[in-house]
């Protein structure tokens, strides 16, 4: 008979008993669940609701049971449905009366709300370590390419001149924006629904602060109906997990394009990248490829929370049993994609001379242009205009700004002197980006120091 069978008096179909079987899944969080029961029975102890010898007993079994699991001793029961009542089951085998005893005052809906909020306040913290990892990589990379010219794009179309230090820093700035959004939800979720029972709390007089400080939780959740009923702190953490894998996915992109012949600026390490079955010439970023097309799988797992949670009444609803596995699997993919990410940034090789040869090109320092009779005393809007004649003048020639002569130059405006080619220099154009968060070193310098701050004030 199942532990919730006392009222009925026929054996579940075979097939609805598979159906509604969550263990296959839930089996991952054996190690909260015996956390909270041995929380748990220490309240009911300190509280008179069962002896010290029961007390005892249930916490030498969960403890024996824990090492079972983890020793892969155990083989657990999908007749028990979930891991809830299969640690509960092993716990009467082998302790007896006692063991029946654990469950007083709780449910298996505030007992499943803080298995998972704990399990979830646990991932958080290791997918912010992989990504201050991430960030340690990206700090280095750019400190090694700070004078590293590239062309920065919009549209895809050569822009400004950049440095290949701030483009990887733009990434590094929104990797630890996805830190700070993932420390906001594990901060949130961290009250304890622990004695919330089913849904009304419970009649015995449970001391719901100490299982909450005993399990490292701020507090009890103040609403025992909210305690089992919710679930946004997994839909908080699969937005923040979506709002980092599109980051990644763009970083992939990049690389793709990067390591392509078309653009040729990176060449990823042979550890990083699979050849063709067919064409031996063949060197694909395919772990970057894999990394973008992993981001719809975390994309998909919020859609799925959101629209099982859309439409339940309160309190619990058994539709709340989907919520483990799309957290599970976006956790997967995510902590499966970043030190695979890690890997290839770090190891791919930068090609800075095929960098300066595209900054070259595309009229990039038209901005400058434009600046310099600024300066000059030319309104910006007629600099504009004056520039626009200037590149379409070069791309007829075929020439660069640079290569004009000052004749051709003057010709235009007489505003124009010697000066004009340093200020075209590319690397001029970079170095002059010194307003906050621009491209200079001193700035880039900056940058990477804020970063490293970021990362060591977590590590600590």
């Amino acid at each position: 008979m199942k532990l919730w069978g006392g009222r009925f008096s026929k054996e579940t179909d075979t097939l609805a008993n598979d159906f509604q079987s969550s263990i296959h899944f839930d089996q991952r969080l054996y190690r909260e669940d015996i956390q909270g029961s041995m929380a748990h029975s220490e309240m009911l102890a300190a509280q008179g609701i069962i002896s010290q010898a029961d007390k005892d007993a249930i916490q030498e079994g969960l403890a024996g049971i824990l090492a079972d699991i983890e020793a892969g001793k155990v083989e657990f029961s999908p007749d028990n449905e979930d891991i809830h009542m299969n640690i509960e089951a092993l716990l009467t085998q082998r302790i007896g009366e006692a063991g029946k005893r654990l469950h007083t005052a709780r449910s298996r809906n505030d007992q499943v709300a803080l298995d998972f909020r704990m399990y979830v306040r646990k991932e958080i913290g290791t997918v912010i370590g992989q990504l201050l990892d991430l960030e340690r990589v990206l700090c280095r990379r750019a400190r090694e390419h700070q004078g590293t010219v590239m062309p920065g794009y919009t549209h895809l179309q050569r822009a400004q001149p950049i440095s290949f230090a701030q483009h990887l820093l733009a990434y590094a700035a929104q990797f630890s924006r996805d830190v700070t959004r993932l420390e906001d939800c594990r901060k949130r979720l961290n009250e304890c629904p622990l004695g919330s029972g089913a849904l009304a709390g419970t009649t015995y007089p449970i001391d719901r602060e100490r299982t909450a400080e005993a399990l490292g939780f701020a507090r009890p959740c103040g609403n025992s109906l909210d305690g089992v009923s919710d679930r946004d702190y997994a839909l908080e953490l699969l937005g923040g997990l979506s709002i980092l894998m599109m980051h990644l996915s763009r970083f992939a992109e990049e690389v793709i394009l990067w390591c392509s012949w078309e653009f040729k600026f990176v060449e990823l390490d042979e550890a990083y990248s699979t050849g063709s079955s067919i064409m031996p010439q063949k060197k694909n970023p395919d772990m970057a490829e894999l990394v973008r097309g992993k981001t719809g799988r975390v994309y998909g797992g919020l859609m799925s929370l959101l629209t099982v949670m859309k439409g339940l009444p309160l309190a619990y609803n058994k539709d709340m049993q989907e919520d483990k596995e799309p957290v599970f699997d976006a956790l997967d993919t995510v902590e499966q994609c970043l030190p695979v990410f890690l890997g290839m940034i770090d190891t791919m090789r930068v090609l800075p001379e095929n960098m300066r040869k595209a900054a070259g090109r595309g009229f990039i320092n038209a901005t400058d242009c434009a600046d310099y009779l600024t300066k000059k005393g030319m309104a910006f809007r007629d600099a504009y205009t004056v520039t626009g004649q200037l590149v379409a003048a070069c791309a007829a020639q075929g020439k660069t700004l640079e290569e004009l002569a000052l004749e051709e130059l003057q010709a235009v405006s007489a505003l124009f002197g010697e000066d004009v080619y340093e200020a075209l220099k590319l690397e001029n154009c970079m170095a002059l980006r010194a307003s906050s968060g621009g491209p200079a070193v001193a700035e880039t310098t900056r940058q990477i120091a804020e970063i490293e701050a970021f990362i060591q004030a977590r590590s600590e």
